[in-house]
Order: structure tokens, then sequence, then C-alpha cells
């Protein structure tokens, strides 16, 4: 967005008028973010820049959902939202937003366990997410625009079907989940982690919200153990597989994602290799030695 064209949609709120400073903000790959203070406050904003509707992304249940995880004392307070501007004001949040290798840090792995359970624990959110329904909705959308997918993302199909399976054998227990929990969306001030960004939020399984980073931060396998010990305390062997089969359904889903932004999105960000990595992480699993033995784990206790 050109300075001009975005002076021109602050002040059209009348509470970022008068401002001081304005800075883009790193990240944000279906909106830009921007800091703007004022002599009244220091505010984040969103402006929406992609098309939502093929990522199947619901503004109106992300403002929702942002003001009921600061409810939870999670999240950042909303000021203004204005769905005419595509725009989402919400309060800036002091810390460091984390990497990768910020998780290697006990303390910070805690911190990040800690501050989902608040969220989880928090008031229950506007709609609902379920990464086999978001998966058929993406592969419809590809197919029906004709955007491409690797070749071997069918062949993959029984055994999605497996792990769905698996999944819906137990009992699913939903609760509030921001459902992209990669590194940049953790804000750690050093007493504790808030959570940001809720586009894709709704009500979901932990697995999926634990499973989700541990993909994302690419988490060795005793980081993944610690961090579900982090969470539940003292995880059982079915627990921890669970949390893994949550990044197997992440890398699936996810990745015709990114298929979709390579085709359709106007930012220059090479989304096709973002899908691909996620794609090849989830092939490698759903064809190795110790797929069956994952599925076994996580239908047990």
């Amino acid at each position: 967005m050109s300075p001009d064209g975005l002076d021109e949609l602050l002040d059209q709120v009348p509470r970022l008028r008068g401002r001081v400073r304005v800075e883009e903000l790193a990240g944000g790959l279906t909106n830009r973010n921007y800091r703007v203070v004022t002599p009244d406050g220091d505010y984040v904003v969103r402006c929406s820049s992609s098309d939502a509707a093929l990522l199947g992304i619901d503004r109106d249940a992300e403002h929702a959902n942002t003001r009921a995880a600061h409810t939870a004392g999670v999240g950042a307070p909303v000021h203004e939202y204005r769905p005419d501007l595509g725009m989402l004001v919400v309060g800036y949040l002091s810390g460091t937003t984390l990497q990768n290798e910020d998780f290697a840090d006990p303390g910070v792995l805690q911190r990040a366990a800690d501050a989902c359970r608040r969220l989880h624990a928090g008031p229950r959110f506007t709609g609902e997410f379920d990464m086999f329904a978001r998966q058929a909705s993406y592969l419809r959308t590809v197919r029906e625009q004709g955007f491409p997918v690797p070749p071997g993302y069918d062949d993959h199909a029984e055994a999605w079907a497996q792990v769905r399976g698996v999944v819906e054998s137990r009992q699913r227990v939903t609760v509030p989940c921001n459902n992209d929990l990669l590194a940049g969306n953790f804000i750690d001030d050093g007493e504790r982690v808030w959570l940001i960004d809720y586009e894709y939020s709704g009500n979901n399984d932990v697995d999926f919200e634990l499973g989700n980073t541990c993909t994302e931060c690419e988490f060795p396998p005793e980081r993944v153990e610690a961090y579900a010990e982090a969470y539940y305390g003292s995880p059982t062997r079915g627990d921890v597989a669970r949390v893994r089969l949550g990044s197997l359904r992440s890398e699936y889903g996810w990745s015709l994602w990114g298929f979709i932004q390579a085709a359709s999105s106007p930012l220059d960000y090479d989304f096709h290799e973002w899908g691909m990595h996620r794609y090849e992480k989830a092939s490698r699993t759903f064809t190795s030695d110790g797929f069956g033995r994952l599925l076994e784990e996580a239908a047990g206790d």
C-alpha cells in the first residue's frame, strides 16, 4: 500500500488521526499489519489484503474471537472493527515475537503452553474449525479453480481417511483454538506469552492446536514430547501420539492453503514452496514404516 493510500485509510478512523509514528510490521501473508502510535495509544492495524473467501476466512468471526481471546487474558484488546475498510485495530503488545529456535528454551516453551491453556479455558469462540472439513473445502477450491497441486497429493487419500477415522473414533472435545500458532503469533514479554492473529480461529481439539505449533516451529521429536508435557503435565503415550497426528493434519491440510495462495495471491512470496514444505513432511509420515504404529498409539490411552 502506498504511503498516501495508507494515510487516507487511517484518517477514516478518528482514534488514528494525529498519529506520530507508523511502521509496517513483519509477517502477515493474508493482511498487512501496521503499528500506529498516537498521543493517546499504541495500536496494531490489521488491513486485509487477500481473497478471504478462497481461504475460508471469516472476518466477523476473527473480530469476535479476538475479543474473546482478550477476555481469556491471552490476546490484545480490540479498539475498532471496520469491515467496510477491511480493518481491525487492536492494542499493541510489548514483547518479543518468537522465532522457532526460541522454543528450545524450557521457560519459553512452558510460557507458550500456559498461554494455550488460558486460551483454551476462555470464552467459547464463534465458529468451529475442523481440518478435515477445511482440507475438503480447499481441495474443492483447487479443483474448481484449476489450481496446480503436487501430482501425488491424492495418493494419500486413503491414509488421510485412516487419520480421520482415528481422530473421530474418540470423543472430540473442542475448545477455543487459534489454529495458526506459528512462532510469529507468540509474543513473549518475559513473564507471560500472548497469542495474536485469529484469522483461522474456531473451536477445535487441543491436539491440532499443539501439533500445528510443533510442525510450524520445526520441533524435533524430543521437543514435541516436552511441549506435550508442558501443556498436559503428565501426558500419556497416546497424548503425545495425538499431538503428532495433529501435526500431520496441519501439514496435509494447510499445504493446500499454500497452493491456493500460490495461484491467487498478489504478494511477492513463494507460497508454492511454503505448501510443498508442508506437503512433503506429511507425505514422509504417510509413507513411513511408523505410520501404522502412530495411528495405533493415537487411538489408545
